[in-house]
């Protein structure tokens, strides 16, 4: 059975095999590419300013790592639909499952071999492109340390490996209950992509009850801000530590009453040249009150998100087992 399974996927394995292999020789040169330049800007570091150095250093390969993240987000979504879906699908389209769910192997079993042998080197292919592009491209996390921005949680360390068993798993599941390929293909896509909007957005902020913190608007701070809103709105705003910034206040007095509506704000916003906006608001005082998620409990969600992944896969699977028993020949 196990070799069955084999030369069935033998040609989608050894294309994985090959795509795998030339990530890993772009991933190992772009690391060594990054620690590098990593450590001449360090040591020009020591000589002045580190923001404007380490602002160039992450510039410079901000653009590699983002695409090769977007591509491993994309990868499971993928295994799901060439993987997954064609293993039973294409069978039931054929006709084949007659014949192989009649012979002296149980359906358990057959599935059971699929399941194993595919979903493995589903898991094997995420994970190790996952480990490469994690070691490749943490000095640069280190320095922006932002390690909870959507894309950077999504591709590193051990939760893409959930993500590659679930998206097979998933392929597999369709293909089983549709019983043809190409709307299963476009099934796995469609769901893959609505859970993985929906997780960042409105599942992953509650894992843990976020804390709220007191973020002073001083003149460094207004200086790094992104968007100041004509009603006391801002966006950007930084906390020492790496932090996930889950939500930010409207800017605050002392007496915690809103400022976007006083003639202050306004002057600074739209009157005050681009220069004098951090020392316009910076001398009034303000602040605003953030909630986030402490950069500590970073490992804590990685391995919430892989067991949540996990049970879908757990159950998707059930439902596979389920189905396939009660399925007529």
């Amino acid at each position: 059975m196990i070799w069955m399974t084999w030369r069935q996927f033998r040609t989608q394995a050894v294309l994985g095999i090959a795509a795998l292999l030339l990530l890993a020789c772009y991933l190992l040169i772009l690391g060594e590419q990054i620690r590098h330049t990593y450590n001449t800007d360090l040591a020009l570091c020591a000589k002045g300013s580190c923001s404007g150095v380490m602002n160039e250093f992450t510039g410079q390969y901000d653009l590699q790592t983002e695409i090769l993240g977007y591509v491993l987000i994309v990868v499971p979504a993928v295994i799901g639909m060439f993987w997954g879906v064609p293993l039973i699908a294409r069978e039931l389209e054929a006709g084949t499952h007659r014949l192989a769910w009649n012979q002296t192997v149980t359906r358990g079993r057959w599935l059971t071999a699929k399941l194993g042998l595919v979903g493995l080197a589903a898991v094997a292919f995420t994970g190790l492109y996952s480990l490469l592009l994690t070691w490749a491209a943490s000095p640069l996390d280190a320095v922006r340390d932002d390690r909870f921005t959507p894309l950077v949680f999504d591709d590193r360390n051990i939760v893409p490996l959930a993500y590659g068993a679930f998206a097979f798993v998933l392929g597999m599941a369709l293909g089983l209950f549709i019983g043809r390929t190409v709307p299963a293909m476009a099934a796995v896509l469609v769901v893959f992509v609505v859970v993985q909007g929906v997780m960042p957005t409105m599942v992953r902020p509650h894992y843990l009850t976020p804390v709220s913190q007191t973020v002073a608007l001083t003149k460094a701070e207004v200086s790094g801000l992104s968007f100041f809103g004509e009603y006391g709105t801002v966006g950007g705003v930084h906390v020492a530590g790496g932090p996930w910034i889950v939500s930010t206040s409207a800017v605050l007095d002392r007496s915690g009453q809103e400022v976007g509506h006083t003639s202050w704000w306004s002057d600074c916003v739209n009157v005050a040249a681009p220069a004098q906006l951090p020392d316009c608001i910076s001398k009034q005082n303000v602040h605003v009150e953030v909630t986030l998620q402490p950069a500590g409990r970073y490992w804590t969600f990685q391995w919430y998100e892989t067991g949540i992944f996990a049970l879908f896969t757990a159950v998707l699977a059930g439902l596979c087992f389920w189905r396939i028993r009660g399925r007529l020949s």
